[in-house]
């Protein structure tokens, strides 16, 4: 059995949307917690000078928590325990997980030294790319946390959240969608 739904004309979806109110400043925590979150410290930085928005940790510590990551990245691992080290003494001592995982990457970065020709081709190959992603990430989060910040940015959540919506919505109601996260235009279903 076929149900009706409501159709909303463009016009009246602008027109609630309109009458929504943001506030401009939970906007500008949104923008900042996303260029705190994922290490943009030069953004961070011109948006707090532009927009007044404080960031919830000092900005200084983005760089060296990037410098944390890029050394994962880079193979340099004892380098990285270091910095961690420096930055916080008690992050490996608490995530021992993430200690083993560093540990792991450091084997792999000495097999990749050439001790052995299978096990440097496996490592580069199969282990190392995913590896230090990972790791770099896990160590990422594990600073933020330290940090007593969020490990993950808020706007991904925002943008699942509202394509959810949408699709609750699209049972009871025709409207304009935005079908482009990207641009976040309206698109009128009437088009």
């Amino acid at each position: 059995m076929a149900t009706s739904k409501k159709v909303i004309t463009r016009e009246e979806w602008e027109k609630k949307l309109n009458a929504v109110k943001l506030r401009k400043e939970d906007m500008n925590t949104l923008v900042m917690n996303f260029l705190v979150t994922e290490g943009y410290v030069e953004a961070a930085e011109k948006f707090q000078r532009e927009s007044g928005t404080k960031p919830e940790i000092d900005l200084a510590t983005i760089t060296d928590r990037m410098a944390v990551k890029k050394a994962v990245q880079n193979g340099n691992v004892e380098d990285a325990i270091e910095k961690v080290n420096d930055l916080n003494p008690e992050i490996l001592d608490t995530n021992p997980e993430l200690f083993f995982h560093l540990q792991q990457q450091r084997l792999i970065e000495l097999i990749r030294q050439g001790r052995t020709e299978e096990a440097l081709e496996f490592a580069q190959e199969e282990l190392a790319p995913r590896g230090e992603e990972n790791t770099a990430s896990e160590v990422n989060a594990a600073i933020l946390t330290s940090q007593s910040h969020e490990k993950d940015p808020k706007l991904p959540s925002l943008l699942k959240m509202l394509i959810w919506a949408q699709k609750q919505l699209d049972e009871k109601a025709v409207y304009p969608h935005i079908n482009d996260l990207s641009t976040g235009q309206l698109e009128d279903p009437s088009e």
